[in-house]
């Protein structure tokens, strides 16, 4: 996995380093455990701009009672049903599919 710092995250969607430190304390923005937020996988950010609906997958995990860890986990698992990780389907908008599942997973 292709991990940025915060400073180039900040380069490429066009804001400052302490913005993108404050997305990842507000959880709009996931760092990888145990990094000390010093790796943001580069899947995070397309077309210069964190993945659209990031935020809100986020918070519905979040809502569930995952923690970081395991919310970082379930984002990038192989998934046969959706095919591919739910990162790669929030990447090529099929961000719906991705919340459901997340949802179910919280009842």
């Amino acid at each position: 996995m292709d991990t940025l710092t915060p400073a180039e995250v900040a380069q490429l969607i066009g804001t400052s380093p302490n913005r993108v430190r404050q997305l990842l304390r507000d959880r709009k923005l996931l760092a990888v455990p145990g990094s000390g937020n010093g790796k943001i996988p580069a899947d995070f950010i397309q077309d210069g701009v964190v993945l659209k609906h990031l935020a809100g997958l986020l918070t519905v995990l979040q809502d569930g009672r995952f923690t970081d860890e395991e919310a970082f986990e379930w984002l990038f698992r192989e998934d046969e049903s959706l095919p591919g990780t739910p990162v790669q389907a929030l990447r090529d908008n099929r961000h719906t599919e991705v919340t459901r599942r997340a949802q179910a997973l919280a009842l």
